[in-house]
């Protein structure tokens, strides 16, 4: 597991930032998704990409769907805004810049990063430096999960009202939990008050996945593996919407990539798609 009070952001915090922004500055337009501040903030150090990372051709399917997981998360966003909810929860924020890019809509909301403390006080720093600060809806809330604190109880100490809906998101997390952890955040999030809404990434088995996907699934495996994160749980998407029902959702649905697809990619020229493999749950109580 990463070390909790290590400063920076970890290599999949860095390569999500780098491939977000890739896509505007390699993809044709219409962008999916446009967002270089978080490059701006991760300040990568040379030499720590694999050269995979930075592979136009390698990475063409994979920063797709970074970029559509992106786009459909703050789709759903103000969507809920636009129905009243007031309260956003970011678990495992890294450097999500929601906050920099879309004022308009986070000034509506109070928004709630949750992550570990030493990348949260470096990205605080890092916002001073660029001139972003951090806004009056901007809460952190550093967890040091590897002291076995409680997100949330940090979350409650912060400001979050559970007695009022809110949107919940996870992306790029539930594969770097046991199944058991991820049950457990799920019942937690079950007691969510009426009307909010959780949406979480989840990695899918290897045969579920596209034939030409496989191999850029094996290197991301052996990759976070080397840098202290290993992907240990996959989910069959039946599996989770059972589970996401056991513990107490109203409602859930998947979310797959080709979904993204088709409401995303449709009518593009230039053949521009996102892998397979990383699907979405969303659950509402």
């Amino acid at each position: 597991m990463p070390d909790d009070k290590k400063l920076g952001p970890d290599i999949t915090a860095m390569r999500t930032a780098l491939w977000r922004a890739m896509h505007v500055q390699l993809d044709s337009p219409p962008h999916v998704f446009e967002d270089e501040i978080g490059l701006k903030l991760a300040l990568p150090e040379a030499g720590w990409r694999d050269p995979h990372d930075v592979d136009p051709q390698w990475t063409r399917r994979i920063r797709a769907a970074i970029v559509a997981r992106a786009r459909f998360v703050e789709d759903l966003v103000a969507e809920q805004v636009e129905r009243g909810i007031g309260q956003y929860v970011i678990l495992g924020a890294g450097l999500d810049t929601f906050a920099q890019r879309k004022p308009e809509i986070a000034s509506r909301l109070r928004v709630f990063e949750v992550d570990r403390p030493g990348p949260q006080e470096w990205k605080i720093q890092r916002l001073a430096d660029l001139g972003y600060g951090v806004p009056s809806f901007l809460r952190f809330v550093p967890v040091d999960f590897e002291g076995g604190a409680s997100w949330w109880e940090r979350l409650m100490s912060a400001g979050f009202d559970s007695n009022h809906p809110a949107v919940v998101v996870s992306t790029g997390v539930s594969m770097y939990l046991t199944k058991a952890a991820t049950k457990a955040t799920l019942r937690q999030l079950a007691t969510l008050a009426p009307g909010s809404t959780f949406a979480m990434t989840f990695l899918t088995p290897v045969e579920l996945r596209d034939p030409e996907d496989r191999a850029r699934l094996e290197w991301a495996k052996k990759s976070v593996a080397a840098s202290g994160t290993p992907a240990v749980s996959f989910f069959d998407p039946a599996e989770l919407l059972a589970l996401s029902r056991e513990v107490g959702f109203n409602d859930a649905r998947h979310v797959s990539a080709a979904d993204h697809d088709k409401r995303y990619f449709s009518g593009r020229t230039d053949g521009l798609r996102p892998s397979s493999g990383e699907d979405f749950l969303v659950a509402r109580t």
